[in-house]
Formats: C-alpha cells, structure tokens, sequence
C-alpha cells in the first residue's frame, strides 16, 4: 500500500495542479466524496427499522437516493481508469505493465472486501464471498483490460451487448425448477430468476447476503455492473479528448438526457432493479451519474479559482478507499462490542439521540450524519498533510 489516490483520478502535483497534458476533474473527486458519504450515511443508519424511505433500499423494483449511490461510484471508477492510464501510456509504460499493476491491485481490492464482507466474525462457514470491493475490483480489472485492447467504438458494442444480452437472458431464458419468466413465474421473481439461481448453485446459503437466496453483488449480476463501469470509461475518454470546455459539459447533459429517456422506457419492460442491477437500472443510474458530474463540472472545473465549499467533498473523494473501509470496520466494532446491559455500543450511543429527537426516524438519521463526521475527521488529517492512501 503506498500513499497517494485511493482509486485512479487525474494526475496531480503535491500542490494539487494538474498536470498539461491531462484535464483537471476536481468535479470528479466532488462527486465521489459526496458518493462516499452518502454511501456512509445508508449503511450506518441508527436504527434500520426507523430509516427514512428514501436512505434504505428498495425492497425490490424500483429506486430510492440509496440505490444509486454505489452504481455512481462504479461509473466514477471508470472515467478514473481512463484518466490514470492514459498518462501512463502517454509515458510509454508498456500494456504488459499496466495490466500487471491492475491484477494486483486487484487481488488486494480484493482481499480487503472479503475482509470488510464478513468483519467482525471470520467463520467459514459464514464466510461471505461476494460483496461491494468485490464488485468493484472485478469491473476494475476487466473495465481497464478492454480500455487497454479495445476501440472505443468496440466498447461500446460490448456494453450494448451486455445489456441486451442480460435482459434476454432474464426475460426469455427458462430458470431450472421455475420454468419461463412471465408465463410460469413472475418475471423478474426475487426466487425464480437466474442470478438468484446462479447464487444459489455456486454457494451455500450460508456465504450469501445475510445467508439469502441470493446475494446482491452475485457473479452474474457482475456483468451488467461492468457495463456501469464501460459507461464510464466512455465518458472519461470522451471528457479527455474534448477537455474542460463547454462543449464537454454540453456533451455530458445530452449523454445524461438520452440515457434517463431510454432508461425510462426501458423500465416498462425490464424495472428498475438493483438487486438484479437490471439494464434500465444502469442506463438510469448512469444518466443520473453524468448529469449531477455535469452540474459540478460546470461549477467547478469551468468556472476556476477557489472554492472552500468543496473541501469537505474533497476530503473524502481523495481517500475514497481508506473512508470506506474505516466506516465498515468502525461500524462493525461498534455493533460487535456488548456492554453489560447486554445492548452494543452501537445502541448505547444511539440512545441519547432518541431522547434528544423523539421522532425515532429523525434520531437514526442524526446518528447516521454524526457517524459521517466522525469517519471525516482523520481523513481530514490525512488531507492536510498530503496523504492520499493508495493499494
């Protein structure tokens, strides 16, 4: 582990100057900060029975503020990938290299998910496999070996096919012991649908989401997530070869209009999914990503100077690694450790806040900002000294 960028971003000096030959994305590190907070905010509730809708996921179809936080992120995983590579192959580091370097920081990705997935309680046979690092370490890898051996315009032909194939695949492909999506089970059925299925026949019980029938971030519902991630490098490739001008910004709004539009139709036949990260659910989620980047693109990248407000965003978007795995681990001692009165930490520090707002809603809410600030306090260390920590 060594210190700079939690996840790939625009080339910076130590003074945080971007360099001539790549566009400066401050938005970019913006909107990943918010993401992680936001991100920190849904998982960290004080109390899950008493979270607002719109924190919590949807129970199945459909959307809230909560499902689109960690698809934002994938997007910005990939606009990072192009930024990152593209000055290494600029310097004339060889594919060979890049892909090495890729492979191992994926396996530690990785590895610390597996640790972040199954903390504090390290049983085998409870040992959860899949999970949120997971996810994002596989469409890392694969999203950078097709930036680094395919044409744009052959990514986008592979992130049309999965996205048609996956649909297909769930609509018209018979599920073993459920028969045909719409005729003999409900389509898109929580059981009898093929990633649950998969999930099912790949892992015991035990190793999925709260030892389900299936886990959210599954193997096969990996593949239209890696199509979150190709719409990112889209966007990144397009924002390099256009740069921090007008034009970019008015290429982001029309990008982000077409897919919200064909998202919403899409949805009629395929629902908005997370669980199943549907292709409507990556199209929306996408447009939605692109048109809150091009607001603070606007704000921010085209209109220059300094701006104090956006340090606290920057704070976490420029450690988005370490924040996240100190939240988890924190969060997870907090509820692991029991007092005497047989209650976690987690609800003995919760309680003073339902006497303080009896409204038990508003009281989660408020330990869930509070949780926020604490994890932003030794980032905030880490910032000021210039410590980006990098695997």
């Amino acid at each position: 582990m060594t210190l700079s960028s939690s996840i790939p971003r625009p080339e910076v000096s130590n003074e945080g100057q971007a360099p001539s030959s790549s566009p400066r994305l401050t938005s970019l590190d913006v909107l990943r900060g918010l993401t992680i907070a936001l991100m920190i905010m849904v998982n960290t509730s004080g109390d899950g029975a008493h979270t607002f809708p719109f924190l919590s996921h949807a129970a199945w179809n459909g959307c809230t503020l909560a499902d689109v936080v960690f698809p934002c992120f994938l997007f910005m995983v990939g606009i990072s990938i192009v930024f990152s590579l593209r000055g290494k192959l600029r310097k004339g580091v060889p594919s060979s290299t890049i892909i090495l370097q890729a492979a191992k920081r994926t396996l530690v990705l990785f590895a610390i998910g597996l640790a972040v997935s199954s903390f504090p309680h390290y049983t085998w046979h409870t040992f959860r496999v899949f999970g949120v690092l997971q996810r994002i370490a596989i469409c890392f890898f694969v999203a950078t070996l097709l930036y680094l051996k395919a044409k744009p315009r052959t990514l986008v032909v592979v992130t049309v096919s999965i996205l048609l194939g996956y649909w297909i695949l769930l609509r018209w492909v018979p599920v073993p012991g459920f028969g045909m999506p719409g005729v003999d089970v409900p389509f898109l059925d929580p059981v009898g649908n093929f990633p649950a299925w998969l999930d099912r026949h790949l892992l015991p019980a035990s190793h999925l989401y709260r030892i389900g029938f299936y886990d959210p971030e599954g193997l096969l519902s990996s593949v239209p997530s890696l199509a979150t991630a190709l719409l990112g490098v889209l966007t990144g490739i397009w924002i390099t070869r256009h740069g921090v001008t007008s034009a970019t910004a008015r290429g982001l709004l029309t990008a982000s209009v077409s897919l919200l539009t064909l998202s919403g139709l899409w949805s009629i036949w395929f629902p908005l999914n997370k669980r199943l990260w549907t292709s409507s659910f990556v199209l929306f989620n996408a447009g939605l990503s692109l048109l809150v980047l091009w607001l603070f693109f606007r704000i921010i990248d085209l209109r220059p100077g300094k701006k104090r407000f956006i340090e606290p965003a920057l704070v976490f978007g420029t450690n988005s690694l370490a924040v996240y795995a100190f939240s988890e681990f924190f969060a997870g001692t907090l509820d692991a450790i029991r007092l005497p009165s047989h209650r976690t930490v987690q609800q003995w520090l919760f309680h003073p806040l339902t006497l303080v707002f009896p409204n038990l809603y508003i009281a989660a809410l408020a330990y869930a900002l509070l949780f926020v600030g604490v994890c932003y306090l030794p980032m905030l260390a880490l910032y000021r000294k210039r410590i980006f920590i990098k695997i």
